[in-house]
């Protein structure tokens, strides 16, 4: 293999590797029985996808986990108007969060973990919005 091959062939397996660029946006889909399902994962600083987009009133179903290794990772999304206040520890196994939104708007979501002298993840950029349409 030519050295111009394997260089290419490394950049797209570290590409695949690497955390989804910033702004990727993805929409829920949904299911027979009308529960809009997606996976997010988190790790390195980053979910992925780190922009949501569901329906609303209709509920949401995000199966969260995070990237095997030791830095703790959580998912936090507070929108009182909606009495929706979570912030969940995040393992290698997906953990199933349930909601439903009435209300169409932007919603951040971000990892409320944060080590002493460090700054937090979200400040890190681990962050990402939940889009809520019509």
């Amino acid at each position: 293999m030519s050295k111009s091959v394997t260089t290419l062939a490394t950049a797209l397996f570290v590409a695949a590797l690497s955390p989804a660029a910033s702004g990727e946006r993805v929409e829920a889909s949904v299911d027979n029985d009308g529960i809009q399902r997606l996976s997010v994962l988190a790790g390195g600083y980053f979910f992925r996808p780190d922009h949501i987009v569901v329906k609303a009133d209709r509920p949401v179903e995000l199966a969260v986990s995070k990237e095997p290794g030791l830095v703790p990772h959580a998912i936090a999304l507070r929108i009182p108007a909606e009495k929706i206040d979570l912030d969940e520890d995040l393992g290698t196994e997906p953990r199933t969060i349930r909601f439903t939104i009435r209300q169409p708007g932007r919603y951040d979501f971000s990892c409320s973990k944060k080590l002493l002298f460090f700054e937090s993840h979200r400040e890190k950029g681990m962050e990402g919005v939940l889009e809520v349409v019509e």
